[in-house]
């Protein structure tokens, strides 16, 4: 039977023990400074263009999977500017594509080789592997302290994470299939877990078991060219997309890093908090290392189910300035891939990886100019 821990009502040895699991391994601080520094890219706004309203006939896909072979593994990044233009849709159903210049200082930009490991046996089970490993968040506590108050729900039935007062990332499937916007995009709103307690409006009123959620309208959703790519096949390289709220949110936000080698991390693991369907209504959190990463995605093993995609994927990086281990997004949880390395397949959960060009994308959608990414 699969043991069936709940953080917030868990054994005090077993709370305990995954604290501790947190804390940052004896990574070296030296090491970590080195490798976490990545040059960040300009973007330029090149031109804005009007597009046809969409028909929003799409259909939520929350179990998304993938095949890559070593061809894709080992690509390099990819600086298509094509795929870095992106489109923006607004409430009233309106859209608009807007293409990006690099700025002339920027186009020589480091190449990641991605490290080519030896094949694993094939596994059999899809996104739970061996023993559950996830914890329920339960309790006012756990719900509203960072860094699980930053996660958030998408009424299409996926998960966000809270980048700035306003915007939140979450996975491109879970608006758009790749062709066209989902049904549920329409009218995308953005859900906040109100914990128990914080319901329970009269004196001496018994509080309900499970959180309630307070829904905020989307005021536009954008989402990379990279993304929408036509008949083609997608691609989990792109799978990501931000969500402008219509109001700003009170609640603490998690910063953006480019994601460092997974030696870089530590303990060489990451972390992420989600609305797995398999446990409506609970906030599922989850650690475990990374097993392999290429250019653009980070693969492991970390439990997971559909309505976890879109989650925000983080890790302890070092950070500079203020000299301590930082919890920040260096990625996106996105789906599972199946990878064929010399004729195996092996099986892995997989997370969008941010790159120094994802970022600078990202940084801009939320500032709106380069001059406040480049202070980032």
């Amino acid at each position: 039977m699969v043991p069936n821990w709940r953080l917030g009502l868990a054994h005090p040895c077993c709370i305990g023990l995954l604290f501790l699991l947190l804390l940052p391994s004896s990574v070296s601080v030296r090491e970590s400074r080195h490798q976490s520094h990545a040059h960040l890219p300009s973007l330029k706004p090149h031109a804005t263009l009007p597009l046809s309203r969409s028909r929003f006939s799409a259909k939520a896909q929350l179990d998304l999977t993938t095949h890559c072979n070593e061809s894709c593994f080992n690509k390099g990044e990819d600086t298509d500017k094509e795929h870095l233009a992106f489109e923006t849709l607004y409430a009233d159903g309106s859209r608009t594509l807007t293409t990006v210049d690099l700025d002339e200082n920027d186009t020589e930009l480091p190449v990641k080789w991605p490290k080519v490991t030896t094949p694993r046996r094939k596994r059999l089970k899809r996104q739970i592997y061996g023993s559950d490993g996830r914890f329920n968040i339960r309790g006012d506590h756990f719900l509203l302290d960072y860094p699980f108050s930053t996660a958030v729900r998408i009424s299409t039935g996926c998960t966000g994470v809270l980048v700035s007062q306003q915007h939140v990332l979450t996975a491109a499937h879970c608006v758009h299939d790749g062709k066209d916007y989902v049904k549920g995009a329409r009218k995308l709103r953005v859900g906040f877990l109100i914990p128990p307690s914080v319901n329970s409006t009269k004196p001496g009123q018994a509080p309900v078991k499970k959180p309630l959620v307070r829904w905020v309208r989307v005021k536009r959703t954008r989402v990379p060219k990279g993304w929408i790519q036509g008949p083609q096949d997608v691609s989990m390289d792109f799978d990501y997309a931000l969500l402008e709220l219509r109001w700003p949110h009170r609640r603490p936000f998690m910063r953006l890093a480019v994601a460092p080698s997974s030696d870089s991390l530590a303990g060489k693991r990451i972390h992420f908090s989600g609305f797995d369907s398999d446990r409506p209504g609970e906030l599922v959190y989850r650690f475990c290392p990374v097993e392999d990463e290429s250019n653009d995605l980070i693969y492991q093993h970390c439990d997971a189910r559909p309505g976890a995609s879109g989650s925000g994927v983080y890790g302890r990086v070092w950070d500079d300035t203020l000299e301590r281990w930082e919890r920040k997004v260096i990625g996106i949880f996105s789906g599972h891939q199946w990878l064929e390395i010399n004729g195996e397949n092996r099986d892995y959960n997989v997370a969008v990886r941010f790159t120094p060009l994802k970022v600078a994308q990202i940084c801009y959608w939320v500032h709106g100019n380069k001059v406040d990414c480049s202070q980032d």
